[in-house]
């Protein structure tokens, strides 16, 4: 028997949406459905078990102007885990973060390096800034950096139009990908705008970010090929904000800012209804705050999509999608406890009563 007490979590344990258990016990950091024999130093927690939530597009370690110092990494990844956000699918940082993976007390990681972004077409200090010629060799080199993801920005703002226009050639972004897949990796982009989205699902691409711009003419291509959407509307509601910013100069973008913001939510319930997979995602760090995972459930909820697939789209699918388990018999005991149902009021996720990370009560 560990010397680390023994939890017993009791209530609601929601193994899966249709599967909840009257109790769980932690043992040595270790999730367990059997009652532990000759433990002494027993400490209950009551209330509605959910594993700990999934944050897929979160940037721990980079602020507005880029890589931040390692105690501002450490108050982003605190924010997050206060917010019951026990594992992070760090969509493109600049810093190197790996020294959280020795800090038993913050989120699990997954990493998927830096952003690639064409030269001149994304925010400065964030990315490697390279041309089409050199896209497979950076894609490579953060394919071995990264946890088994790199990430690519799609489309951007193109000086030369006034407008979101793709940054990659279809040829390049298709070698790209496949040497990706070769090495284990698999593949995601930013993409605010319509035009590169084809591109890029046909090439092979396993995630888009955003996906402002799917219409109904390339929504049956990503539920045909099974690519992911990850929407971050939290993020998507600052796009007014942007557009009103950059009026004067680009007009053409402005406007197009403020369409894709307009049709988000039947976007989103477009993509869902043809059977794509979505996943939460806030987009925090850069210039918005950490800690919104409750926000954008609600915000996915808002969109239409069933309460119960929301909260999948945090929990126990995007668990799954990540290849990280959930509340499953000898897992990292991952989780968090809601005073009531989260299945029927989403917005129980907004104050968790008690964040257990590998097995120790952290908030």
């Amino acid at each position: 028997m560990s010397d680390q007490p023994v939890l017993h979590v009791k209530g609601r344990v929601l193994i899966d949406p249709d599967d909840a258990r009257d109790e769980l016990w932690i043992v040595g950091g270790k999730i367990t459905y059997e009652r532990p024999q000759g433990a002494r130093d027993i400490r209950t927690v009551n209330g509605w078990a959910l594993p700990g939530l999934v944050d897929a597009h979160c940037h721990v370690g980079l602020g507005p102007s880029g890589p931040v110092a390692d105690d501002t990494a450490e108050k982003q990844a605190l924010t997050d885990r206060e917010a019951g956000t026990l594992l992070i699918r760090d969509a493109g940082s600049p810093s190197d973060t790996r020294w959280i993976d020795d800090r038993a007390d913050l989120p699990k990681i997954i990493r998927a390096g830096r952003h690639i972004a064409r030269t001149r077409r994304y925010i400065r200090g964030f990315a490697h800034e390279i041309e089409p010629d050199d896209l497979v060799a950076y894609v490579a080199q953060e394919a071995r950096r990264g946890d088994g993801w790199v990430k690519l920005v799609g489309d951007w703002l193109n000086r030369e139009t006034g407008d979101l226009g793709a940054c990659w050639p279809r040829a390049e972004v298709e070698a790209a990908i496949a040497e990706a897949h070769r090495l284990g990796a698999r593949v995601t982009a930013h993409c605010f705008a319509e035009e590169s989205l084809r591109d890029l699902v046909e090439a092979g691409i396993d995630c888009i970010e955003h996906a402002t711009g799917l219409t109904e003419d390339t929504i049956p291509l990503f539920a045909e090929r099974g690519v992911a959407i990850v929407p971050t509307l939290v993020n998507i509601a600052t796009f007014p904000q942007l557009a009103a910013g950059g009026e004067a100069k680009f007009p053409q973008w402005s406007a197009h800012m403020r369409r894709l913001h307009e049709r988000r939510y039947d976007t989103v319930r477009a993509a869902y209804d043809a059977g794509v997979p979505v996943y939460v995602g806030t987009d925090a760090g850069g210039t918005l705050a950490h800690g919104l995972v409750a926000g954008e459930v609600a915000e996915l909820v808002t969109a239409g999509i069933p309460p119960v697939e929301a909260l999948s789209a945090t929990a126990w699918g995007a668990r799954a999608w990540l290849g990280r388990p959930g509340l499953d018999e000898g897992a990292p005991a991952d989780l968090v406890v809601y005073e009531g149902d989260p299945r029927a009021d989403v917005r129980v996720l907004a104050a968790p009563r008690r964040v257990v990370l590998n097995g120790k009560v952290v908030g």
